[in-house]
C-alpha cells in the first residue's frame, strides 16, 4: 500500500521561511509527477506547485519566487522551501504524487495527510 506523509509545518512569522518533506512508502513501479497542493479555510484546494520525474517544475502565479519545490529519487520524497511567508499562505498543505503501481498500466493519485502551515503577521 502506498502512502505519502508529510512533515515540516508549523508556526511562522511573515517573512520567515519553513520547509515541507512528504516522503512516499510502499511498492509501486514508478513515481510521476509530485505536487503540492493547499487549502485555506473556506477555499477550495488550489496547485501550489509540482515537479516532474525529470525535474521539471511549475508554480502558482502567486508563489513563484518564493516557494522552491525539488525531489529526491532516490529517497522518494518531495520537499517545499517556503521564503517570505506571508499570512495570506496559512492553509493546510498537502503533498500528492501520480503513481503507476507494480500490476497496472494506470497512474492513480495518492494524496497525503496534509500539514498546517500558520503565517502569523
Amino acid at each position: 500500500q502506498v502512502q505519502l506523509v508529510e512533515s515540516g509545518g508549523g508556526l511562522v512569522q511573515a517573512g520567515g521561511s519553513l520547509r515541507l518533506s512528504c516522503a512516499a512508502s510502499g511498492s509501486w513501479f514508478r513515481i510521476n509527477a509530485m505536487r503540492w497542493y493547499r487549502q485555506a479555510p473556506g477555499k477550495q484546494r488550489e496547485l501550489v506547485a509540482a515537479i516532474t520525474s525529470a525535474g521539471s517544475t511549475n508554480y502558482a502565479d502567486s508563489v513563484k519566487g518564493r516557494f522552491t519545490i525539488s525531489r529526491n529519487n532516490a529517497r522518494d520524497t518531495v520537499y517545499l522551501q517556503m521564503n517570505s511567508l506571508k499570512p495570506e499562505d496559512t492553509a493546510i498543505y498537502y503533498c500528492n504524487a501520480g503513481i503507476r503501481p507494480l500490476v497496472s498500466l494506470n497512474e492513480y493519485d495518492y494524496w497525503g495527510q496534509g500539514t498546517q502551515v500558520t503565517v502569523s503577521s
